[in-house]
């Protein structure tokens, strides 16, 4: 059946009036398919125009869309670019603050001291004996003996020896705590920063988020709009808030973990200051970084260091196996008699009692002939050959560690390229377009909110990628122990 010109300008110019009401309704279609889908969001608007009074009182009221000037946004607790602390600073400062590391720093003080007990000699010995006969008698004696240990054999020079190389593991010790403090630290400091960085991001999703809500809300108020779309963008701002406090609760996790290994109370207040900028540049060949990773990681140094302690002992418990001698030196004054009497140079009796004086001195021998130290010297051989073991796995897992880190950095690297060229931009471009033509009427708002989510989700993982280079890079420095990672 066909219509005439009349009914064919009126369908027309009421298709014209519907769109220009609708802009969802394109105006070639027929009038009747028009008039269907005005009858459908009729009732549509009408069923759903009753939820949001249903529900509005369970959900806090939105606030009022404020200017940033005036909003103080919940990310700028954590983020602070001029006054805050930086990742370098960080680590300077848990280095002198860490109580785990000032605990470690006196363990080398203790060891300082057992090495300066090393080095003193053995003290003499005095023995004071005295005697007196009992009763009738009168006689009496005092003796005197003074005993100096020679400590032959090496003795005294492997005890030295022993000590300072005590002393040399416990800084090797300490220094590869440095090292490994630092780069938690900085592991600690990214993961704060990242999510400081999507609470900043979130806070700026919320206030425009608002901003769209409040202008829908007018919109329904004057009638352009259907209460069903300030519904839809209610739920998507509570669920953006929803985000934020979760966002919020765990920087403020990772600030306390980071203000423990700080050394510092967890109400002190700790405002962060960098970026994951210029992490990308050109790094020394992986077999530079390993070579100097094996000269100068730290606790290959231990390794070595123990070593040379074990070495250090099988000649202490070989020195102690060798013979040793001790000299000795006495004085004895003696006071004798009989009784019975004598006479003396003037043909007079007196008692026949006299004083001696004596005069001793020699030598004592510690003859190793059953004991020689024999079980002491293999526990000391066994050890050394456990400390070579030790070095040596280490020295392969360096190895696999600088590998690790080099292969994890160069694929963090491709993936934030990735994401930055290739998908953020054109992310963000999507969304501007989206709105654009949900502004125009091309597009709904579940079109825009879609869009809108993948945007959220794909912002929060580049901040994640820039995340795995710093982390990537950290680790490079740690296990390389390039100067980077503590610069003092």
């Amino acid at each position: 059946m066909r219509m005439n010109c009349t009914s064919q300008r009126a369908c027309e110019a009421g298709g014209r009036i519907i769109g220009a009401a609708y802009p969802g309704l394109t105006p070639g279609a027929t009038l009747c398919r028009r008039l269907r889908r005005l009858v459908v969001v009729f009732v549509l608007t009408t069923f759903f125009g009753q939820m949001p009074t249903v529900h509005a009182q369970a959900l806090p009221a939105p606030p009022r869309a404020t200017s940033p000037s005036i909003q103080t946004p919940a990310s700028s607790r954590y983020l602070d670019q001029t006054n805050g602390m930086s990742a370098d600073e960080a680590v300077t400062y848990a280095l002198s603050h860490n109580g785990e590391l000032e605990a470690a720093r006196k363990e080398i003080d203790a060891a300082k001291a057992r090495s300066r007990q090393a080095r003193l000699r053995a003290n003499p010995k005095l023995d004071i004996e005295g005697t007196r006969q009992i009763p009738p008698g009168k006689d009496n004696s005092l003796m005197a003996t003074a005993m100096l240990p020679l400590e032959l054999g090496g003795r005294r020079a492997t005890r030295i020896t022993v000590a300072e190389r005590e002393v040399e593991v416990r800084e090797r010790e300490v220094a590869n705590r440095e090292r490994l403090l630092a780069g938690e630290v900085r592991t600690k400091f990214g993961e704060a920063l990242s999510q400081a960085m999507k609470l900043s991001f979130t806070d700026e999703l919320v206030e425009a988020n608002q901003q769209s809500f409040n202008l829908i809300a007018a919109k329904v108020v004057e009638g352009a709009t259907p209460p069903l779309e300030q519904n839809m963008a209610l739920v998507e701002l509570n669920k953006l808030k929803s985000m934020r406090e979760s966002v919020a609760g765990k920087v403020e996790v990772s600030l306390f973990e980071l203000r423990n290994l700080l050394g510092i109370s967890p109400e002190q207040p700790l405002r962060l200051k960098g970026d994951f900028d210029h992490l990308i540049d050109q790094l020394p060949p992986s077999s530079e970084a390993t070579e100097h990773a094996l000269r100068e990681r730290p606790d290959l140094q231990a390794f070595r260091a123990n070593e040379n302690l074990a070495a250090a002992r099988i000649e202490q418990a070989r020195a102690e196996g060798r013979l040793d001698a001790s000299l000795t030196a006495g004085y004895e004054r003696m006071n004798s008699s009989f009784p019975v009497f004598g006479v003396n140079d003037h043909g007079q009796l007196q008692p026949v009692q006299d004083v001696f004086h004596f005069l001793k001195f020699g030598v004592s021998l510690d003859l190793p002939i059953r004991n020689k130290n024999q079980g002491a010297i293999e526990a000391a051989i066994a050890d050394s050959a456990a400390a070579k073991s030790r070095r040596e796995f280490a020295e392969l897992t360096v190895r696999r560690e600088v590998a690790s880190a080099y292969a994890q950095y160069d694929r963090a690297v491709r993936a934030e390229e990735i994401f930055r060229v290739g998908a953020r931009d054109a992310a963000k471009a999507n969304l501007d377009v989206i709105r654009q033509t949900y502004e125009l009427g091309s597009k709904t708002l579940l079109d825009f909110i879609g869009e809108q989510r993948r945007f959220i989700e794909l912002e929060n993982d580049f901040i994640d990628a820039q995340l795995a280079v710093y982390n990537a890079r950290v680790e490079i420095a740690r296990a390389t122990a390039s100067p980077e990672l503590i610069k003092r």
